[in-house]
């Protein structure tokens, strides 16, 4: 029963986030699109290689 408290909680959120960004937000440059991706990219394997070094110690 928690578990779809939980899950109907993070639905409602992100139905939320997405009602308002459409309503609210304003479309991304591409110029600052692509540094955010840029940016992701590195985030992402930064965290793949931290999982990796967590699994190998732990």
């Amino acid at each position: 029963m928690t578990l779809l408290i939980i899950l109907g909680v993070v639905f409602l959120g992100v139905m939320l986030m997405v009602v308002l960004g459409e309503k609210f937000g304003k479309p991304m440059e591409p110029e600052q699109q692509a540094k955010y991706s840029k940016l992701v990219r590195y985030l992402v394997f930064a965290l793949i290689i931290i999982a990796i070094i967590k699994g190998l110690a732990g």
